[in-house]
């Protein structure tokens, strides 16, 4: 069973970059889709962004152009730039596989990422 390590996270600015990784215990390359999604306070969790074995990537409108979605399968890892930073970013951010529209279980732990104003 494939597990998955969040990394990457912290505190920063508004307007500030951070990025993310996500780190696959087993091989990646055999997974078709991988993406990233997030749960701030009193939320539910929600899609960030997604991308395919081929490269091709999906983002929720409010990151669109703000936030970039990559992977290395050598690497086994998934990774998350994030560009343009506003409060409403603040949230812990989680990897995931997914299948058929939707994440899969397990999930990692998830890292926070904290944006002030």
């Amino acid at each position: 069973q494939v597990q998955l390590v969040e990394s990457g996270g912290g505190l920063v600015q508004a307007g500030g970059s951070l990025r993310l990784s996500c780190a696959a215990s087993g091989t990646m390359s055999s997974i078709n889709v991988m993406g990233w999604y997030r749960q701030a306070p009193g939320k539910q969790r929600e899609f960030v962004a997604q991308i395919t074995i081929g490269g091709s990537t999906k983002y929720v409108d409010s990151v669109k152009v703000r936030f970039t979605i990559s992977r290395d399968n050598a690497k086994n890892t998934v990774y998350l730039q994030m560009n343009s930073l506003k409060p409403e970013d603040t949230a812990v951010y989680y990897c995931a596989r997914i299948r058929f529209g939707a994440p899969l279980a397990p999930w990692g732990q998830g890292t926070q990422v904290t944006v002030s104003s």
